[in-house]
């Protein structure tokens, strides 16, 4: 009877496994749509539970796999809930996605942790990194220009530059306005070593709840996530770009008619005539620019198991400069992987590796002579270059480019490990090492050329480096960041609490070493130090910098059945850079889901609506590590009595030892919103910034000893108010026909509230003119020049007007409002005359799609604010060259004119005259894209292709004269001065998306 049961089992046992064994030969199709659309959703993952089989859906959003019926199917895809969904027997499924992104459920990154944006109490806004990706620029921060409220980016067309970010306007002037970044956890201020193709998400923390990121806060946070794998097959994908790049709209000067016109009124004892060898005109501007190619590819591998994913990606960018011998490759790859130890602990890393090859110019030195140059001179005939400086003039800067090679090498490792331990199902312990380090190399070398027949076409003048100088820079930094942190989340009934609290240490290290030699051979393989002349000028330098940070952070999220919210930050910082090394921060903040209630319920026009507020104390304390420390200046010769030299060492300046960081208290209110079907939400902010302890310098006696003569205390307030207003609308026609419109507007109102008891921070232009002024009641760097009322008509005019002691007073001349009506023209007849920090500045963007095709556009302007253009008040010698739209409506005997004055010099003093609208609407890209039907590329196995065309920068409708109205300026105080600015680029790239 045992051996009959034993048989019995055992038969049991093959049957189940045959049973199983046919079950898993079971095959399941289905197809994944979008729930609220209907829309097929390509490449979404399908994966059996517990097993590392899967699939992908196609262009058509179907799938196939092999699965028993009683199997469980996981179907993830970027920017949709996570479903599991059982089989049960089914051989064909219907399957639907909820987006994640619908406004106030998706989920946004906070700072040490993420929060679904209904339950949000600050401002905070999210973009999708594939919006970020579609654009073809190097970085991401320039593709979010005009996609988020109260977020205005000012970018440069020069190769491997930093975009400038203002986030609720300009809160400092010495300790620098920009935002935190945060990559993966790692601390940084500059991200132009990441791949836009490598972002999942980029989250601003607008308000005060930066205040979890202490004294690094004041000017708002930028949180990006790089992408990480799903579990599921294996997906492969290929993005590349390919095109060129040139001067969107080239500045133009005088041609030769009408700059030797100029001169014979500049100058009319001139000769015009003196270089006869060139009869044409030389265009600087265009002789020195160029069409530039550009590329970028990017390849990607995601996937991963039940216990581990993965995310590994590579790219190369080639971005050549719109200016001869400029231009920028990067090569970066990146590796992230999650690994579930078990049920409890998991292990994760992100790692980032990028090596960049820069060839640089100094284009400041280039364009002040393109400007300048006169285009009666050539540029170069026969191999030898036009001599400007023979001519009185500037150097030829075409020459400038070919004898100077500015080169750098630039490595960076970027990246964290971290460690969850999830001792019970609501306490979650987080360790995470954080690092960035830096390695660089600089070298820049000057070829040796003269004042002869051999370089130039006529010998003479003054352009000519005698010597051959070589400067070679070695500089390296690393960043370290330990954050320790316990995040408890628990749900009591209609009760749910999130509290944090963590250490967090940090720590930052820099050095350099330089050195100077002439007469270094040309040849590039023999660029050493070694190889100069040691007793010719020759210079060595050497330093660096240390400082440490210690926190402790923590905050508490509460929600009471999903309708009321309550929430508290607090963050202690220490920090080296200060006497006294600590300071205390927070925020608090509460929400109201008003759609939630009861009252609310049967409604027919709010789906959504969400009022909150927040207030709370921000740090900044972006300075130099050693501004407060005493120093003495050694070797310093000094004579005795006896006439014997020696050589001391004295303390020359001073310093404030009770420096501390400057502090912004952030107010903000605003409202969440969506309604008809969720097509059509918004928000809508009002926030109250004001910064106090600001860094200023005050000017101290000349008797006091500091060559200076500037002190850096805290002295100064400043205040940022304003109004967001963000819309967005979806909608879906049918199956084939879907569309999205957005916008956003911003309104800022910046003030200095108060400053030095009255003492202005001065700054200037060309020939020591002083053109902004940072004073009480005024925006920061607003300009501060004479109010110019006219020109000059006729000599008895000019003789009847007040004095003036820049110029003297004649027929075509500028004339000037006497302020004070003591019958002189001078310094204390000036006014402020507006700023660059614009009123109003904002973004508009559509998206059609239709079949196959789909059509986007973004635009971006601002308007309200001011240009100084300082180019055209920088002339240094009477032969430099004119403006064409000024030499076209200057004041002549024969045209007379009453805006434009004949003839501006030196002697010309800033005014209003040199101040124009910076009022601008870019078209800042147009994409069009065309999606292979799927039938096409099953053959291939390919899921998805994708062809686009798109331009950057394709134009700009503005009032400035100049070349560009959005001024990429990195000195606060002198925002908004025209003087050498690096060309604006206009894109045109074809692109491929390519999915396996």
């Amino acid at each position: 009877m045992k051996r009959i049961f034993t048989i019995s089992v055992l038969v049991l046992f093959c049957l189940f496994f045959v049973n199983a064994s046919f079950a898993q030969n079971a095959t399941v199709k289905g197809k994944v749509t979008d729930a609220s659309t209907g829309e097929a959703l390509i490449g979404v993952s399908v994966s059996v539970k517990g097993t590392t089989t899967g699939a992908q859906t196609d262009v058509n959003g179907a799938f196939t796999l092999s699965a028993p019926p009683t199997a469980t199917l996981v179907f993830t895809y970027i920017g949709y809930t996570t479903l599991s969904l059982p089989v049960n027997n089914q051989t064909e499924l219907i399957v639907k996605l909820q987006p994640e992104a619908k406004e106030l459920q998706q989920v946004v990154v906070i700072g040490y942790g993420t929060q679904r944006k209904r339950d949000v109490t600050g401002s905070v806004a999210s973009v999708n990194g594939s919006l970020l990706a579609k654009q073809p620029v190097q970085t991401p921060t320039q593709a979010l220009q005009g996609k988020v409220s109260g977020v205005q980016v000012l970018s440069s067309g020069q190769p491997n530059s930093a975009p400038i970010l203002r986030i609720r306007g300009t809160g400092s002037v010495l300790a620098g306005a920009n935002p935190l970044y945060v990559v993966d956890g790692v601390l940084t201020d500059d991200i132009r070593n990441i791949n836009s193709s490598d972002i999942l998400s980029l989250d601003v923390l607008k308000d005060a709840s930066a205040a979890i990121y202490g004294v690094r806060g004041a000017n708002g946070v930028v949180i990006i996530t790089t992408k990480k794998g799903k579990s599921g097959p294996a997906v492969v994908s290929y993005d590349a770009t390919v095109g060129f790049r040139e001067v969107a709209n080239q500045i133009q000067m005088a041609n030769r008619a009408q700059y030797t016109d100029y001169l014979k009124d500049a100058n009319p004892t001139a000769d015009v005539n003196a270089p006869v060898t060139f009869p044409g005109t030389t265009d600087w501007a265009k002789e020195v620019a160029r069409k530039a190619f550009t590329t970028n590819h990017n390849i990607s591998v995601a996937g991963g198991g039940e216990t581990n994913t993965y995310f590994i990606s590579a790219n190369y960018l080639d971005d050549q400069g719109v200016i001869k011998t400029n231009g920028f490759q990067r090569f970066t790859i990146r590796a992230n992987n999650d690994i579930n130890i078990s049920k409890k602990v998991k292990f994760s890393e992100q790692i980032s590796l990028s090596r960049g090859a820069e060839r640089t110019v100094d284009f400041n030195a280039i364009y002040g002579n393109v400007y300048r140059a006169a285009p009666i001179i050539p540029s170069v005939i026969d191999g030898k270059y036009g001599n400007t400086s023979a001519w009185g003039n500037v150097g030829n800067p075409l020459l400038q480019l070919d004898k100077a090679n500015r080169f750098t090498l630039g490595n960076r490792v970027q990246g964290n490990v971290a460690l969850d331990y999830k001792p019970i199902s609501s306490l979650t312990l987080h360790s995470a090492f954080n690092a960035d380090v830096k390695f660089n190399n600089q070298k820049n070398y000057q070829y040796q050329f003269h004042s002869d027949d051999q370089t130039f076409t006529v010998g003479g003048g003054n352009q000519r480096q005698d010597n051959s100088s070589l400067f070679i820079q070695n500089d390296d930094s690393y960043q370290y960041t330990w954050d320790n942190t316990a995040t408890w989340d628990k749900t009591f009934g209609n009760h749910h609490f999130t509290v944090l609290g963590g250490i967090v240490t940090e720590k930052f290290k820099s050095n350099f070493l330089n050195g100077t030699r002439q007469d270094v051979p040309a040849n590039e393989d023999q660029w050493y130090l070694n190889l100069g002349n040691p007793d010719v000028n020759a210079k060595d330098d050497n330093g660096g910098g240390l400082f440490t940070r210690q926190s402790y952070v923590g905050r508490i999220n509460y929600g009471y059945g999903g309708k009321y919210l309550l929430s508290g930050s607090f963050r202690r910082d220490g920090s080296s850079k200060f006497n006294e090394h600590w300071g205390n921060f927070y925020t608090f903040g509460g929400g109201w889901v008003i759609s939630e209630e009861s009252f609310m319920k049967d409604n027919h026009i709010f789906d959504q609506l969400k009022l909150r507020a927040s207030y709370g104390k921000l740090g900044n304390d972006n300075i130099d590590q050693a501004l407060y420390i005493i120093t003495a200046t050694s070797n310093l010769p000094y004579y005795f009595n006896n006439g014997t030299l020696n050589l001391g060492s004295v303390i020359q300046d001073i310093k404030d030892t009770n420096l501390k960081w400057e502090t912004t208290n952030q107010l903000d209110i605003g409202l969440d919103f969506a309604i008809l079907n969720s097509r059509l939400s918004g928000e809508i902010d009002y926030y109250n910034k004001k910064v106090k302890d600001a860094l200023t310098l005050v000017t101290l006696p000349g008797i006091l000893g500091d060559p200076t003569n500037d002190f850096v205390t805290n002295a100064a307030s400043y205040s940022n108010k304003g109004i967001e207003l963000g819309l967005k609308w979806n909608d879906k026609i049918n199956d084939k026909l879907s569309y999205s419109i957005g916008g956003n507007i911003s309104y800022n109102k910046n003030n200095v509230d108060g400053l030095n008891g009255g003492q202005a921070l001065l700054r200037g232009g060309a020939n020591g003119k002083t053109i902004t002024s940072t004073d009480n009641g005024q925006p920061i760097a607003s300009y501060f020049v004479l109010q110019a009322t006219g020109v000059f008509q006729t000599a008895a005019e000019a003789a009847a007007a007040p004095t003036n002691t820049f110029e003297a007073n004649k027929v075509g001349g500028l004339k000037y409002a006497d302020i004070d009506k003591n019958g002189v023209i001078d310094a204390n007849d000036r006014v402020f005359a507006g700023s660059y920090q614009p009123k109003y500045y904002g973004g508009f963007n559509f998206s059609v799609n239709y079949t196959n095709f789909d059509l986007s556009a973004d635009l971006t302007g601002n308007w309200g604010n001011k240009i100084y253009n300082g180019k055209k008040n920088s002339r240094g010698s009477e032969n430099d060259n004119i403006e064409a739209g000024y030499a076209n409506s200057r004041f002549t005997t024969a045209r007379p004119s009453n805006t434009d004055p004949s003839v501006i010099t030196s002697a010309t003093p800033p005014s209003t005259y040199f101040i124009e609208s910076g009022a601008y609407l870019r078209l800042n890209n147009l994409t069009l894209g065309y999606t292979l039907p799927s039938a096409m590329l099953k053959r291939a196995n390919i899921s998805r292709l994708r062809l686009y065309l798109t331009s950057q920068n394709l134009f700009t409708l503005k009032r400035y004269s100049g070349s560009s109205a959005e001024l990429f300026q990195t000195d606060i105080l002198q925002s908004g001065i025209d003087a050498t600015n690096y060309p604006v680029t206009r894109t045109f790239v074809f692109g491929v998306n390519l999915q396996f």
